[in-house]
């Protein structure tokens, strides 16, 4: 009993060391994002708080935190007040599904929980954007509802092919399935489709729609302020690393404890502010045609032609 009890401890005691990880990872994802925006204008980025600027989010942070918090007279205030802190644990526990090897949860069906966690955050932004009793939240929410719903079975069929290929629901078998070639190399129109899909999920450029500047202020975000905005500030960017993470434990071959894997992690987090940098916003019935028209076609015959060849081989 007192064993048991320790592991629980120990556990526990990892997830906040996860968490914490998560949040500097973040911090400093900001930083990158900042400071390649810069140069790709030909600017400098946050140069000078700290050495080369390595503690501008920290200040930024505090900035935000002490803050005082504004609260807009006609919205629903329970909603307003939580929606952050939900929307924030909710991709927070999206990270406990990560295959360790050691100490912390591993269990078998951890794509499933992947898929029920991002599906729960569409209900956030959609609840938000409703209860604000302002346009462009609304309008942000219903453009955030429609990506996510749509992207998620872009995902999910595009999911389905490596599912097939390993015939598990568990993140640690993708390591040993890609030990002599990667899964990008052998699935390398899904890869792409997965990738792009990806920022679609997570609202970015060029599919950042439900926080579009130039349309809708900012989307349904737009009343947040001081510690709100910076708990949605770093619910996205987390979700924007595990995604990263994701495609990297299911094209580049999976999880191994070595500072290759981690740089194959920046790679891909950096292909998401290039994009950003490079990009214009896509229209919006184009954002829905290429889901409709090309993704799901594509995900679907790939998926047909990974069934036959698993059924060939067995």
């Amino acid at each position: 009993m007192v064993l048991f009890f320790n592991d629980i401890i120990m556990i526990i005691v990892g997830m906040l060391i996860l968490i914490l990880g998560v949040l500097i990872g973040v911090a400093f994802l900001t930083l990158l994002e900042r400071s390649v925006l810069g140069y790709i204008q030909i600017r400098k980025g946050p140069n000078k708080v700290g050495i080369l600027g390595i503690l501008q989010p920290f200040s930024d942070a505090i900035k935000l935190f002490t803050k005082e918090p504004t609260f807009p007279l006609y919205s629903k205030y329970f909603i307003y007040y939580f929606f952050p802190v939900g929307s924030f644990i909710l991709f927070l526990m999206i990270w406990m599904m990560i295959p360790y090897y050691f100490n912390l949860i591993s269990f078998n069906l951890g794509i499933l929980f992947f898929f029920c966690c991002t599906s729960l955050g569409v209900y956030t932004v959609m609840v938000a954007g409703w209860f604000f009793n302002f346009n462009y939240a609304l309008l942000g929410g219903l453009r955030s509802v429609a990506q996510t719903i749509f992207y998620e079975v872009s995902l999910a069929l595009i999911f389905m092919s490596s599912i097939v290929m390993i015939m598990d629901f568990n993140l640690v078998k993708f390591v040993y399935y890609q030990n002599l070639i990667w899964f990008f190399f052998v699935m390398f129109p899904l890869s792409l489709c997965w990738l792009s899909s990806s920022m679609a999920e997570t609202n970015r450029t060029p599919f950042d729609f439900a926080e579009g500047e130039s349309e809708l202020v900012s989307g349904f975000n737009v009343e947040y302020s001081s510690g709100g905005f910076a708990l949605i500030f770093l619910a996205e960017y987390s979700s924007i690393l595990f995604m990263s993470l994701l495609f990297v434990l299911i094209y580049l071959g999976g999880y191994n404890m070595s500072l290759f894997f981690f740089l194959k992690l920046v790679f891909i987090s950096f292909i998401f502010i290039w994009v950003r940098g490079t990009l214009p916003r896509y229209r919006y019935d184009k954002l829905m045609y290429l889901c409709w028209k090309s993704y799901l076609p594509i995900s679907l015959n790939f998926l047909l032609l990974y069934i036959g060849v698993k059924i060939f081989l067995l």
